[in-house]
């Protein structure tokens, strides 16, 4: 008789749950998964997904402007919302379905339900009122939109989620916050001809990014007209018959049609039964793994946001991976949390991969900058004063590349392959001997000779 109803049992159908219930069950064991909303999760559904799809939508403003400079004549635009948000809903239907169907063909059984803990073998499906129980658990339940509780009227603004969803495009909206996802929406809604708004307390937008992708970015967003107030807090936010009024902590101001908050995310561990099994959370409350995923109770694991590792969809998707393969497949994999390439969709677009020149200089007694700002190509008919941005990261010592940033068209694509080559370890001189791609801005990486700039460390 089987000691278990499953040898895997997965809360979350997001990118990191659903790749590991599916290479669980192609090795051969039997796997349950559970979602209490949509299969996807966060990134299919109302993540990175849609977000392109809109990001995509807010460029036309300026692809029809910059026609004229090619000769084109463009007559009368318009734009509908209501039409982008059914295209999109239409598309993420599509993908939920792909997700459904490619889990149904593993083998692996769905529960649309929420599912909790009960012991460190039992899972309760909320749902359907019923336990099953499972030799291994595996917690991929993500991240969720952190709002601030001491703000008065804090229920009167929406998140990403809501964004996604609106039913017509507000005239004006104020975004709270300074990371990728409240400056990707703030660029979407300007690119849409929404009057928009960043209030955000730091001295200077994308905390944690190179000092000067956060300058070029926040100033290109200021000249596309975007306001961007930083150190400053909302304090109250009053609803009134014109709409939605923002009181901030420096006394001022601000009305919209729409307030978002964009100030973080946390993991989704509320009500899923952890404090009495005893699963240890970080400071933040998320769960704490080791590098193969293992929480502190030895048959529950956990993977992607909900771990506050680095979180990102390739991430989380290697992660379950990696888990899946190691407990199912024989094999011991742990994941590499460094050198991961990621791309921010604002306008202009950020790709990067490695340090930033601060954590070179922290990490490394010699480091060269090389840096290039330029125009990019397709600006210049149009005569739009845009301007690029390409920097190289080296440790002097060893000639290895260490950190690329780029700001422009196209740069994330940029980051996955200056990814492979600094994964690889190469050195500027790797760099240098590879023959340029004419004309293309990406050929500002292996042309750049000098140094911009040195910097040694005493002793």
């Amino acid at each position: 008789m089987q000691e278990f109803d499953y040898d895997l049992f997965v809360i979350g159908a997001g990118s990191g749950g659903v790749r590991a219930a599916r290479i669980a069950a192609q090795h051969g064991a039997k796997v349950a998964i559970a979602e209490e909303y949509r299969v996807g999760g966060t990134c299919v559904i109302r993540g990175c997904v849609p977000k392109k799809l809109l990001t995509y939508a807010a460029h036309y403003s300026e692809d029809f402007e910059d026609a004229a400079g090619y000769g084109w004549t463009v007559g009368a635009i318009s734009f509908d919302w209501p039409t982008l948000i059914a295209n999109k809903d239409r598309e993420i239907d599509r993908l939920n379905g792909i997700y459904i169907t490619n889990l149904e063909k593993s083998g692996v059984e769905i529960f649309h339900s929420r599912a909790t803990l009960r012991d460190r073998h039992s899972v309760f499906l909320v749902k359907e009122e019923r336990h099953v129980t499972a030799k291994k658990i595996l917690i991929a339940t993500g991240g969720s939109p952190n709002f601030d509780p001491t703000i008065d009227g804090i229920e009167h603004t929406i998140s990403s989620n809501e964004a996604f969803h609106l039913e017509k495009l507000p005239k004006s909206i104020i975004i709270a916050g300074g990371g990728y996802i409240a400056l990707e929406f703030a660029c979407i809604f300007n690119g849409l001809g929404v009057e928009t708004c960043v209030i955000y307390r730091g001295e200077r937008v994308l905390r944690g990014f190179d000092e000067d992708v956060r300058e070029l970015v926040q100033k290109s967003m200021i000249d596309r007209g975007i306001v961007v107030d930083c150190g400053d807090v909302f304090t109250n936010i009053e609803k009134t018959e014109d709409g939605l009024v923002g009181h901030t902590r420096n006394g001022r101001e601000f009305k919209a049609e729409q307030i978002m908050f964009a100030i973080g995310r946390s993991a989704n561990t509320d009500g899923l039964g952890l404090a009495k099994l005893g699963i240890e959370l970080n400071a933040k409350g998320a769960i704490k793994v080791d590098a193969h995923s293992r929480t502190s109770i030895d048959n529950i694991f956990a993977v992607g946001d909900v771990t506050d590792r680095v979180n990102l969809t390739p991430v989380a998707i290697r992660e379950g991976h990696a888990f899946a393969d190691t407990e199912f497949g024989g094999k011991d994999i742990t994941v590499d949390h460094s050198n991961i390439a990621t791309a921010v969709f604002t306008t202009p677009e950020i790709g990067t991969v490695g340090l930033t020149e601060a954590e070179a200089r922290e990490a490394f007694a010699s480091v060269d900058v090389y840096k290039s700002s330029f125009r990019p190509m397709k600006s210049i008919l149009p005569g739009r004063d845009d301007r690029m941005l390409m920097k190289l990261i080296v440790d002097a010592d060893t000639d290895r590349v260490v950190g690329c940033h780029i700001v422009g068209p196209t740069s994330g694509e940029m980051a996955q392959l200056v990814g492979i080559a600094i994964r690889m370890n190469a050195t500027k001189a790797d760099f240098d001997a590879t023959m340029a791609v004419h004309p293309t801005a990406a050929e500002e990486l292996v042309t750049m000779r000098e140094p911009t700039s040195r910097h040694r460390r005493d002793g």
